[in-house]
């Protein structure tokens, strides 16, 4: 009815976001800021997704589970609920001995931070991992087995994947672990809602991962992260530790050293995350 200034497509056909037109089957996607063509596949956690007419349709399996802790006491659950908790005690991270005591189970992973130097930051974990009747040490970089009388035979694998080292379990645990500071803990769906401990009892809803070892839930991480630790000897963490607070004469000299995570470097990263 009106002239319209710039470029516009014949009828029937659609901008494909490159300066072309192309028919309806032919519309690209996009993800992360990056066109895609009909017809291309993309891989997002476990499953393949493909661009079908400007959408994508992606495959519907269930993934892995995936739990991560790292620094001093920054904690990422299987669902997905992130906090801080920072012990210095041995802390179960997750296993599947819930519910009664006497409940069976095929696995347990307990971590423990490692203070180093006069501030007390956490230099390295040091991790223990039960399979069945062997137990893993993780430590100074590296790992060694113990052989104990109780449990089953759990088949385990181990490999170094750059600088992390990997250990992968018959009964669907993997832990993965960068030698120092941070650790990957991986389940397969066969444990959801079938675990406990600082990870959260991945059953696909954040808002019940705090959940103390007696059972009860609780809003308060640091309630929730006491009632795990290993040994009743272990004093109990009575406040949420912020080294801005403590040190505030730091605090600008740290902002300038993570902002470079906002800067053009990461550009191509800040779509996603």
């Amino acid at each position: 009815t009106e002239c319209v200034s710039g470029c516009v497509c014949p009828e029937g056909l659609f901008d494909d976001g490159r300066g072309g037109c192309v028919e309806q089957k032919d519309c690209p996607c996009i993800h992360n800021n990056e066109w895609y063509s009909s017809g291309d596949k993309i891989k997002v956690d476990c499953n393949t997704c493909t661009c079908q007419k400007g959408v994508w349709k992606c495959t519907d399996d269930v993934c892995y589970g995936t739990c991560m802790i790292y620094g001093s006491g920054h904690y990422n659950t299987f669902d997905g609920k992130f906090y801080d908790f920072d012990g210095s005690c041995e802390y179960v991270a997750t296993q599947d001995f819930c519910g009664d005591k006497n409940s069976s189970g095929s696995f347990s992973i307990i971590t423990e931070n490692v203070p180093c130097g006069t501030t007390g930051v956490t230099c390295s974990k040091a991790i223990k991992m039960f399979l069945g009747k062997t137990e893993l040490k993780l430590e100074n970089k590296e790992y060694k087995e113990i052989q104990r009388d109780v449990g089953d035979d759990v088949q385990y694998w181990n490999r170094t994947v750059g600088l992390y080292l990997v250990i992968e379990a018959s009964n669907g645990v993997m832990l993965i672990w960068d030698k120092k500071t941070t650790i990957f803990i991986k389940l397969s769906p066969d444990y959801k809602g079938k675990v406990c401990g600082l990870c959260g009892n991945f059953d696909d809803k954040a808002n019940n991962d705090f959940t103390t070892r007696s059972g009860l839930q609780d809003s308060n991480p640091l309630n929730f992260g006491n009632s795990w630790k290993q040994s009743p000897m272990c004093p109990d963490v009575t406040q949420e530790i912020k080294p801005c607070d403590l040190k505030p004469h730091r605090k600008s000299w740290a902002e300038k050293e993570c902002s470079i995570i906002q800067s053009e470097v990461f550009k191509i990263c800040h779509s996603k995350v």
